[in-house]
């Protein structure tokens, strides 16, 4: 039987939400071991006074294996 775990983490790129969601994953990686896929639940963009987006923010539900 497998347990699986939920944590919610943000993450941010100034290139593109792909971007913000690999580095959120890569970083968590770093430290959880046995992630199976990440939710994207929430996307901003952050915008300067021009109206150009500067920075994509993203809110990852991020699961893995508990051992």
């Amino acid at each position: 039987m497998s347990v699986a775990k939920i944590i919610e983490v943000s993450a941010s790129s100034k290139t593109s939400i792909e971007d913000a969601v690999r580095s959120g994953i890569k970083k968590v990686g770093e430290t959880v071991k046995g992630i199976q896929g990440a939710w994207v639940n929430e996307t901003k963009a952050v915008t300067d006074s021009e109206g150009n987006v500067v920075e994509w923010r993203v809110n990852l539900r991020i699961t893995f294996l508990v051992q």
